[in-house]
């Protein structure tokens, strides 16, 4: 959501009120959705995950090149999400060793397996959530570049932008910077 993220970012820079916040979704519909309902939605997922990075970070989605505001988005997403760090770091790096450069749904059932034994709240889960979050997994790192399209699945390792590198390095983000390095 490369459009919408990059507008709900130049918003974020201005530390709306939620007066603004509302003004800037239902009527000047910035997202240009169908309904308020929908555009709320959207925003509030996207705020979710960018209010994760610092102002910086929000800049660079808002106004940097693509492949450095894609990647900035990939850097929220994986902060907002335990989930996606630990399988970039648990399932992809580990596809990447073996140099075997495709994912499937297997692989996602052996780590849903590992991370039930790591949080057994989890194991409580429905059958679709464990599934939606597969799709959306997926979506992340195909919008990320990170595999060819979401029927293939074939892993198209990124090499980070220097302009990246170096604001997770300012910013302490060594995780998250391991994570996302999967290639190296």
């Amino acid at each position: 959501m490369l459009a919408e993220s990059r507008k709900i970012a130049t918003l974020l820079l201005i530390n709306p009120s939620d007066v603004e916040w509302d003004y800037a979704l239902k009527v000047d519909n910035i997202l240009q959705k169908k309904t308020p309902a929908t555009a709320f939605r959207q925003a509030k997922l996207i705020r979710n995950r960018l209010v994760t990075i610092e102002n910086e970070g929000l800049k660079l989605i808002a106004e940097g090149e693509m492949e450095v505001a894609i990647q900035m988005l990939m850097i929220a997403a994986t902060k907002h999400s335990r989930l996606l760090e630990d399988f970039l770091r648990d399932v992809y790096a580990k596809q990447l060793a073996r140099m075997e450069l495709k994912l499937n749904s297997h692989l996602w059932d052996a780590f849903w397996v590992e991370c039930t034994h790591r949080d057994a709240g989890i194991e409580a889960w429905s059958v679709s959530t464990k599934e939606k979050l597969f799709q959306v997994i997926v979506r992340i790192l195909v919008e990320a570049k990170y595999l060819d399209t979401s029927r293939k699945m074939n892993m198209t390792p990124v090499s980070l932008h220097p302009t990246v590198v170096s604001f997770l390095k300012r910013h302490g983000e060594h995780d998250v910077l391991s994570a996302m390095q999967v290639a190296r």
